[in-house]
């Protein structure tokens, strides 16, 4: 994600490595390398210019502290004005209303539908809300299909009418049985079409005026760049959206549409979307945490608000008890793994981690990193994974042959466990997992 972007931006402050002071000089090449980076990302010209030309007026007006190099203060005040470009803080969606209706816009293929679940299941998880999933794209029976999939993987219902052709009648009887059934969120997944045309512009602003929508999202794919800016524009002059969502941020994000999206339309992006998973793979979107990731710098509050959200105490304590008694074993083991796995995408957290996301890029992680282990675990008896120290060879050979992996395999992962318990023990005696 901006991988690219991040290296270009790195490259412009090299022009200021080894330097004194701030000079018109070195902030104009720099000024310069950041102004192309940002072009080359298919940020619009004239939004990259207006950008520059503002960090370079704040950097003429700043003093170098004799502790913050010049490279330092850039690196600041770059950041602070990626911030704000992109909406300065996160934006709420709005879900008040008996029920609240949210709208859902956006070209074919942009992952409405598939945003749709996620929200959904966002809604019903993290804000305790009861969401129905509304289909009214009435040209694809596979996005009713798909809808209907996704409700069913998050136990959501999806209210559907296969005979009914008329989106607008389709929406307001939704609304009707999400309030006899009790369900205080409607989720609507409309129509797209492949490119902007009148036909889908009057549907869905006729959709938006019979229901009257508490928020009206506009979904668009991050990887199109300038052109998701231009069909935002377009929506946002026809139906007046509330906010914006980026899809697809796993891809080969070049970062032009984050970037110049909130300078356009004027309107919050309020989340960003990865992958086709529902689950852990949509978030709130924060302009500086997103900026602090362009630069290369992490994202440690994201990182240490997915672990909070699979902390449990009660099990914390235990473990901890565990480790004091050197009593750690494998089924404590494959426990951890189950909830690292739930934060997310492994290489994604990696990277929110200050200093690790540029080192693993290159290096394709992802959750079958866990899956030997869990082969090797599996295939010891429950004897064996409580109680580590019984593994002789003939027991290790066994598993071996149980997990697919060689003999020198196991020894390897049996004596990084061994290690791993020591160092543990050695933590717990400095206080160091205590609370």
């Amino acid at each position: 994600m901006f991988e690219n972007l991040q290296d270009k931006l790195e490259g412009a402050f090299k022009n200021l490595k080894g330097q004194g002071k701030l000079t018109e000089l070195n902030i104009a090449a720099t000024v310069k390398d950041i102004r192309r980076a940002l072009v080359d990302a298919d940020v619009n010209y004239k939004i990259a210019k207006e950008f520059t030309d503002t960090i370079k007026d704040k950097a003429l007006g700043e003093n170098v502290l004799t502790a913050v190099s010049p490279g330092q203060l850039m690196v600041k005040i770059v950041s602070d004005e990626l911030t704000q470009l992109m909406g300065g803080t996160a934006s709420e969606i709005n879900i008040k209303g008996n029920p609240a209706v949210i709208l859902i816009s956006g070209l074919q293929g942009s992952g409405k539908t598939t945003f749709s679940g996620k929200l959904a299941n966002h809604i019903k998880t993290k804000l305790n809300k009861i969401p129905l999933l509304v289909a009214c794209d009435v040209y694809r029976p596979a996005a009713i299909d798909q809808l209907k999939v996704l409700g069913e993987q998050i136990g959501v219902e999806v209210y559907t009418e296969t005979e009914n052709k008329n989106p607008v009648t389709i929406a307001q009887n939704a609304i009707a049985h999400a309030k006899q059934k009790g369900q205080n969120v409607v989720i609507v997944d409309t129509a797209g079409r492949l490119a902007v045309d009148e036909e889908m512009m009057a549907e869905i602003y006729n959709v938006k005026q019979a229901i009257q929508p508490q928020e009206t999202l506009f979904v668009v794919d991050s990887m199109t760049g300038q052109d998701a800016v231009n069909t935002a524009k377009a929506f946002n002059d026809r139906i007046n959206f509330d906010g914006v969502v980026l899809t697809k941020l796993d891809g080969d994000t070049r970062g032009g549409a984050a970037l110049s999206i909130k300078y356009t339309v004027n309107k919050p992006i309020k989340f960003v979307s990865r992958g086709e998973k529902l689950i852990d793979t949509l978030d709130i979107f924060y302009p500086e945490r997103m900026s602090q990731r362009i630069l290369g710098m992490g994202d440690i509050v994201s990182f240490v608000e997915k672990a909070q959200e699979q902390f449990d105490e009660k099990e914390a304590q235990r473990l901890q008890k565990k480790i004091a008694k050197n009593q750690f074993d494998f089924e404590d083991f494959l426990q951890q793994i189950n909830q690292i796995r739930k934060m997310g995408n492994i290489k994604d957290l990696l990277g929110m981690i200050p200093g690790v996301g540029k080192a693993v890029k290159d290096i394709d992680i992802d959750d079958s990193a866990f899956k030997k282990i869990e082969a090797i675990i599996f295939s010891m008896t429950v004897e064996e994974r409580r109680n580590p120290d019984i593994l002789n060879g003939k027991r290790r050979e066994r598993i071996a042959k149980g997990s697919g992996n060689t003999i020198q395999e196991v020894n390897t992962f049996v004596k990084q466990f061994d290690q791993m318990k020591v160092m543990m023990k050695r933590m717990q005696s400095m206080g160091m997992g205590k609370r």
